[in-house]
């Protein structure tokens, strides 16, 4: 269920022109990680997770964010759509999850590639100038497919992004591949969980709602992740020897229909699915008509991505 583009929380961020005085981890035992765009929804779900697993981590954000234990480390980004120097972040670190762009946001082709390719581009350079440091860059599906597909994505696929967004998540990795650094990429389907953004957010509202809805007829099956399962990817990536140098796409094993989703979240609220099984070929005339094709691309047409490949390598989703 890729999105329509909304605000996100992994953001560009203009707390700071420069990126000095960092502070170092209290334990220099622990392997430090430079995690970007701590303060959005994932970011918010990856920093504890990774101090859980034994890593002291440099939280780097557009706003300020607390966290409240000794292993984090709270400091500024610097604004991704203005070039600044890497280097200060990048001395502080033992390795790097690249999270912070912008996904969700209604913006211009350009602003689109300087956030989140040109910045990727000059992280990359920083890093190969330097002592070897691992980066796991946080791509995405929309780097390899548009909003739905008639067949099971592989990493083999030639890349077909179809928007701004996906168009400069695959310039980012292009750019990575080409600095000569040792990196992993991570391509993740949309993701779900706690303080969730985009279709999902949206999902689930309407699953809230005391009414019927008419979305029992889909069938189409998408590739859906949990965050729990994004946090173990990215510890896969960072300690798996053969990760290194890799791309791979991060899904749930299983897909699910939007009529299953929202079946199960209505359970979850104790509640009866109450869902009316229309016509699929009315609910998608509905939707074109009232100018919201787009939807309907997201919710009655496949999207299936399975994680063959880094299921192959050891990852244990949950």
């Amino acid at each position: 269920m890729n999105s329509r583009p909304t605000p996100a929380g992994e953001g560009a961020g203009a707390q700071s022109s420069t990126a000095s005085d960092v502070p170092c981890s209290r334990d220099s035992k622990k392997t430090r990680v430079l995690v970007t765009g701590a303060d959005g929804f994932v970011g918010r779900h990856l920093v504890p997770y990774l101090v859980a697993q034994g890593y002291a981590v440099i939280a780097a954000s557009r706003a300020a964010t607390t966290f409240d234990n000794p292993n984090v480390t709270a400091i500024p980004l610097p604004d991704l759509s203005r070039l600044f120097d890497w280097q200060p972040l990048l001395d502080q670190c033992d390795t790097i999850v690249h999270l912070a762009g912008i996904a969700h946001k209604y913006a211009g082709d350009d602003f689109y590639d300087r956030v989140n390719h040109r910045a990727t581009s000059a992280l990359a350079r920083a890093i190969s100038r330097g002592a070897t440091k691992h980066l796991v860059f946080i791509s995405s599906i929309a780097a390899q497919s548009g909003s739905f597909a008639d067949h099971h994505l592989t990493e083999d696929d030639f890349p077909t992004p179809n928007n701004a967004y996906g168009r400069s998540k695959f310039a980012a990795e292009q750019a990575i591949r080409a600095a000569g650094i040792s990196f992993t990429i991570l391509r993740p389907v949309v993701i779900y969980g706690e303080g969730e953004k985009g279709n999902f957010a949206v999902v689930h509202r309407l699953s809230r709602l005391p009414i019927p809805l008419p979305f029992g007829g889909l069938t189409a099956q998408r590739s859906v992740l949990s965050i729990q399962n994004f946090n173990s990817a990215v510890e896969t990536a960072l300690n798996n020897p053969g990760a290194r140098g890799e791309t791979f796409i991060v899904s749930d094993p299983a897909p699910i229909t939007v009529a299953n989703l929202i079946a199960r979240h209505r359970t979850s609220l104790g509640r009866s699915p109450w869902l009316v099984p229309v016509p699929e070929s009315w609910l998608k005339a509905t939707l074109k008509v009232m100018g919201q094709g787009a939807i309907w691309e997201r919710i009655g047409r496949p999207l299936v991505a399975p994680p063959r490949k880094l299921l192959s390598i050891g990852w244990k989703p949950s």
